[in-house]
């Protein structure tokens, strides 16, 4: 391998450009490449709420501006046929009654996955991407779950050469608002030495102001919506797209059975979700249960919704696992979700229990739980269900 050289990621946004930016200044050989997609039409640049989507026509061009701006090689590859199978899932588990994070399945599969197979074909040593989280160096002789947070504001990105026997770990980005590291709990542990996230040591604020004095024109383009092939907003219509001859409408009902109306599809509903149930009465409620083999939605009060803990599936850990003893950790469950106190354990079917100290709110099966000490991630897996 190369061991300056750099596959960089580039949506045509801030943060990735902002990205070639910074490891271009210090020395990098960056090579840009723009994943293709295939799911937009230029749509989402005229969407009425005024948030964009990625991957369009418009920031590839974007994209390729920036490359020339810098001028470092750009590549614009096919990724549809990849990217059709992350909307297969995401519509498959809707059916299911879970409620899918394709931007986590899209790092593992594509942007973890096959941008580091591209990156081998070319001899580079690393990858980067404008997520907000970081890959820092271990404390030698460190506990893992004693290590505390490495502070790095100084924005210089670490070239070291990179010594075999040397750990890494993920982490938080700095800017709290911002960060990232949830949907980044999927990456396979052997990568990390070859991870660079050069925007995590910075805030958002921090990095559009870098892109102004760079003058770089994407300096204060709108930042993307999460689900980038749902530019409308709509996953219900997208899900009845791709499995036309489905028929998931059916009933909604209360804890004790007792028919409240009528729905016209179980995959517009998630757990905790209160606002557009159409069930009439002064009473809030929300769905606490989604029952695919019945097309049926259990409403209930906000009670209904405290769970103890969880099971999780298909950990991917980035240390070593824990034995039947656990530990304690702190436990995110959603992207948004503050993280919490919970004790952590593997179990002997394969799944991961996890018992949080306080009762925790709308834990939902298909989204992630991650865990985390202080604001290094230990790893994280699928929710299965509440316990």
């Amino acid at each position: 391998m190369i061991q300056n050289r750099v596959v960089l990621a580039m949506s045509g946004g801030v943060d990735s450009s902002v990205s070639a930016w910074l490891l271009k200044r210090e020395g990098y050989e960056v090579i840009g490449l723009f994943m293709r997609t295939g799911v937009h039409s230029g749509q989402d640049d005229h969407r009425a709420d005024h948030k964009k989507g990625c991957c369009s026509a418009i920031d590839a061009g974007d994209a390729r501006k920036i490359a020339d701006k810098l001028d470092i090689p750009f590549y614009a590859l096919d990724f549809e046929e990849d990217f059709n199978q992350i909307i297969d899932y995401f519509a498959d588990e809707y059916l299911r009654g879970r409620t899918p994070n394709p931007c986590v399945v899209c790092n593992n599969w594509l942007k973890f996955g096959k941008l580091w197979d591209f990156a081998q074909s070319l001899d580079a040593n690393y990858i980067a991407t404008g997520h907000y989280a970081q890959v820092l160096p271990s404390k030698p002789k460190a506990d893992p779950l004693q290590t505390s947070s490495i502070e790095n504001n100084s924005g210089e990105i670490n070239k070291a050469t990179i010594d075999a026997s040397e750990q890494f770990e993920l982490h938080r980005g700095v800017d709290p608002e911002k960060d990232q590291s949830y949907v980044l709990h999927g990456i396979r542990r052997e990568i990390l030495p070859h991870l660079l996230f050069p925007v995590g040591r910075f805030t958002k604020e921090q990095i559009r102001q870098i892109a102004r004095d760079a003058g770089l024109a994407v300096a204060n383009k709108p930042d993307s919506v999460e689900i980038c092939f749902v530019p409308d907003g709509d996953h219900a219509r997208l899900i009845r797209e791709r499995r036309p001859n489905l028929q998931t409408a059916g009933q909604v009902v209360d804890t004790n059975g007792q028919f409240l109306g009528d729905h016209d599809g179980y995959e517009r509903f998630t757990i905790g979700q209160r606002k557009g149930l159409k069930i009439a009465g002064e009473k809030k409620r929300y769905v606490l249960e989604i029952l695919p083999e019945t097309k049926t939605v259990v409403l209930g009060d906000s009670d209904g919704l405290k769970s103890a803990g969880l099971l999780a599936k298909e950990v991917n850990w980035l240390i070593d696992p824990p034995d039947g003893n656990g530990f304690p950790c702190l436990a995110k469950i959603r992207y948004r979700h503050q993280a919490v106190l919970a004790h952590i354990c593997s179990m002997e079917n394969g799944l991961t229990e996890v018992k949080f100290v306080d009762p925790q709110n709308a834990i939902t099966p298909g989204q992630a739980v991650v865990f985390y000490n202080q604001s290094r991630v230990l790893g994280g897996g699928w929710i299965e269900k509440a316990i």
